[in-house]
């Protein structure tokens, strides 16, 4: 008696076409040749870098892994958003992205004003106004200050987000985050128990906001003694 072979049915997931359309060289070479570009305005330019402090202390640029972009399509697809290679720039804008990081928060204003005098001289384009995430008042006047608009999120996750474009006619985009040190340490602890799913652990997500607050503490304390130590270098000059 014959036994009869069943035809394996391949199943094509929804993302499959996108995540091949992200993958393809041509698409790579748009996202990679926009976070270079991105990349070397922040490696190079003069004002960011001046002795014997730089206001830029480090960068990281990455292009989205395609298993993690997988996943977050299939989330927005349990949100009822449905991804396509058409919209996939669209729906997501962070393809591409660049962290800058800087020691203490009173040199987020220089960052920030290189950032927009780079925008009104035309070379990039705003996808969306500039976001600072804080769940802190007193930063969040700080802000406020500089005309960018703030929002809290329930992990107390902190850190300002923009989004430029080469220009306004291209889909390409690459996020910019900017934080400071103690900011990337929580950022890396929430990011490697968070990300892609978020823990159910409530012991972790209590911790978490705690160590925030450390976070905030730690800047706070990094501002002042960056101040203190410009006024005693100041004082010293003039005594001299």
């Amino acid at each position: 008696m014959g036994l009869l072979e069943k035809k394996k049915v391949v199943e094509i997931a929804p993302e499959d076409s996108v995540i091949e359309f992200y993958c393809d060289g041509k698409t790579k070479f748009l996202l990679e040749q926009f976070l270079i570009q991105v990349k070397t305005f922040f490696e190079l330019n003069p004002t960011l870098h001046t002795l014997p402090f730089p206001v830029v202390h480090s960068l990281k640029a990455r292009l989205k892994d395609s298993e993690h972009l997988r996943d977050k399509l299939k989330r927005k697809a349990e949100n009822g958003i449905k991804v396509t290679k058409d919209s996939l720039f669209h729906e997501v804008t962070d393809l591409a992205g660049i962290r800058v990081l800087h020691l203490y928060q009173d040199q987020f204003e220089t960052i920030h004003k290189e950032i927009m005098r780079k925008v009104d001289s035309g070379d990039w384009v705003l996808g969306e106004l500039p976001k600072a995430y804080t769940w802190d008042p007193e930063t969040q006047i700080f802000f406020d200050r500089l005309d960018i608009s703030t929002e809290v999120r329930d992990s107390f996750y902190t850190s300002v987000h923009y989004l430029v474009k080469p220009n306004s006619k291209s889909e390409i985009c690459c996020e910019i985050q900017v934080r400071t040190l103690f900011e990337e340490i929580w950022g890396e602890i929430d990011h490697a128990i968070n990300y892609p799913h978020k823990t159910k652990s409530i012991a972790c997500t209590e911790q978490l906001r705690v160590l925030s607050k450390l976070v905030s503490t730690g800047t706070r304390l990094s501002d002042s003694i960056f101040r203190s130590y410009k006024e005693y270098a100041e004082k010293t000059d003039k005594d001299k």
